[in-house]
C-alpha cells in the first residue's frame, strides 16, 4: 500500500511519466486513425456537399434566367395578341359600319322601289276608277236627261261627245 501512498504523497498536479507516455501514445493512435480514415471522408463529404450546393445554385440561376427569358417571350406574345385583338376589333367595327351602310342603302332602295310601285299602282287604279266613273256618270247623265226630256237619247256618238265635253269642263274648272 505504500506505493499508493507514495503516489499520493507526490505532487498531485504533476502526472506520472508513464501515464503521460500511455496518454500520448493513445492520443497519437486516435489522431492517426482520424487523419487517415475519418478526416478524408469528411473532406470528401464536404466537397460533395459544396459541389451539390454550387451546382444547385448554378442550376437555379440557369433556371431563373430561362424563366426570365420565357417571361419576356410571354409578355411579347401577350402584347402582340393584344395588338392583334385590337386590330381585329377595329376591323370588325369597320366591317360592321360598312355592312350597316350597305343594309341601309339596300333598305332605302327597296323602300323607294316599293313606294314607286305603290304610286304606279295608285295611278293605275285612279285611272281605272276615273274611267269607270266617267262611263257610269255618262250612263247616269243620259238616263237622267232622258227622263227629264221624256224621250230616249239613243244616239251613242252624241251621248259620248256630250258627256266627254261635260267632264272636260268639270276638270278644267277651278276647284272650290
Amino acid at each position: 500500500m505504500r506505493s499508493i501512498l507514495a503516489v499520493a504523497e507526490q505532487k498531485p498536479i504533476v502526472p506520472l511519466w508513464q501515464e503521460v507516455v500511455v496518454g500520448a501514445v493513445g492520443f497519437a493512435i486516435v489522431c492517426y486513425i482520424l487523419m487517415k480514415y475519418v478526416f478524408p471522408r469528411m473532406e470528401q463529404t464536404f466537397e460533395a456537399r459544396i459541389e451539390a450546393i454550387e451546382g444547385g445554385i448554378k442550376r437555379a440561376e440557369a433556371t431563373r434566367a430561362e424563366a426570365e427569358l420565357l417571361l419576356d417571350r410571354y409578355r411579347a406574345e401577350l402584347a402582340e395578341a393584344r395588338t392583334a385583338a385590337a386590330r381585329i376589333r377595329n376591323d370588325a367595327r369597320a366591317d360592321v359600319e360598312v355592312i350597316r351602310q350597305d343594309v341601309l342603302a339596300e333598305a332605302r332602295q327597296e323602300s323607294e322601289r316599293i313606294v314607286a310601285v305603290g304610286r304606279e299602282q295608285l295611278a293605275a287604279e285612279r285611272q281605272t276608277i276615273m274611267e269607270e266613273l266617267r262611263a257610269e256618270i255618262g250612263t247616269l247623265s243620259v238616263e237622267l236627261a232622258s227622263r227629264i226630256v221624256g224621250e230616249s237619247i239613243a244616239d251613242e256618238a252624241r251621248r259620248r261627245g256630250t258627256v266627254e265635253r261635260f267632264l272636260a269642263e268639270l276638270e278644267s274648272a277651278p276647284s272650290r
